[in-house]
């Protein structure tokens, strides 16, 4: 279980990924975040990274504002859609100065085994 995904779990996984956005530092990819979803009533932000080193610099805030205005950009007008995702406890404050809030809601999660 700690070895991570393989290349080919990353290649579908991106494959069915409804919206992505990266940020280079010259060739060198320094921030990434993606979004899944049914592009009807739900959304998820997925896998926001930003290289510790470029963390404070507005990167993250950039990453979010790109995968909400690919929410705005194609919702349908004058609906309200759910935008979801998962934050470490240190990270909730970044989020929370989108819009996003904490529910009662558990996250359930299980490492589910393919054979």
């Amino acid at each position: 279980m700690g070895q991570g995904p393989s290349l080919e779990q990353t290649r579908l996984a991106m494959q069915h990924t409804l919206f992505r956005v990266s940020v280079y530092d010259d060739d060198k990819v320094i921030a990434m975040a993606r979004m899944i979803g049914d592009m009807g009533l739900c959304y998820y932000i997925k896998d926001v990274i930003v290289r510790p080193e470029y963390q404070g610099k507005g990167i993250g805030r950039l990453l979010i504002n790109e995968l909400l205005k690919f929410v705005n950009d194609n919702g349908i007008d004058e609906t309200h859609v759910f935008v979801e995702l998962c934050a470490m406890p240190d990270k909730i404050p970044f989020y929370e100065k989108f819009g996003f809030d904490a529910n009662e809601a558990q996250r359930l999660k299980m490492m589910y085994h393919v054979r």
